[in-house]
């Protein structure tokens, strides 16, 4: 059997071991949102939604910030969102040259189906397979991927409804 070097190596690998559970999660995630939400929407764009739907339109560079992301990674997701409707740009009235990114009427409507669905989904089946990590960090990191491994993101809830996204989240920030 080939060595898990990435395991092996604990903390000198750990960018690594975080970015492959990082994908892993996003994998499972992906399989829910087609079977639950109905929808092919990457992962990687549902927290673009979500920080538009709490704080309004946003420019690049602070949505970026928003996400700790790059501002060029975050240009090429808003660039694929706005070819799919989901977002716009608005210019600035008092320079038209800045634009914010503001969702669309088709955008609205994802993110109300997506948190009546898959949002709240993720963030309890998430936390289910979290919540028995025990141990020093490395030792959880273990108990994560094999517990993804053996058991992917779900939601068999039973009958038992979804809990409403914002019972889920903190409370909006208020925009400066």
């Amino acid at each position: 059997m080939t060595e898990d070097v990435v395991r092996v190596l604990g903390y000198a690998t750990l960018g690594s071991r975080l970015k492959r559970i990082g994908e892993k999660l996003q994998m499972q995630t992906q399989d829910l949102a087609s079977e639950l939400a109905g929808t092919n929407l990457p992962t990687p764009h549902n927290p673009v939604l979500a920080a538009l739907d709490r704080q309004g339109s946003l420019s690049i560079g602070d949505l970026a910030k928003a996400l700790g992301q790059s501002q060029p990674g975050v240009t090429r997701m808003i660039n694929k969102m706005k070819a799919d409707g989901l977002v716009r740009a608005v210019p600035q009235k008092e320079d038209r040259r800045v634009s914010r990114i503001a969702l669309t009427e088709d955008g609205q409507q994802l993110v109300s189906h997506l948190k009546a669905t898959l949002w709240p989904a993720v963030s309890i089946a998430v936390a289910q397979a979290c919540a028995d990590l025990e141990g020093p960090l490395l030792q959880q990191l273990d108990q994560l991927e094999e517990a993804l491994d053996r058991e992917p993101l779900r939601t068999d809830r039973g009958d038992a409804p979804l809990p409403a996204w914002e019972s889920l989240t903190p409370k909006r920030e208020k925009p400066e």
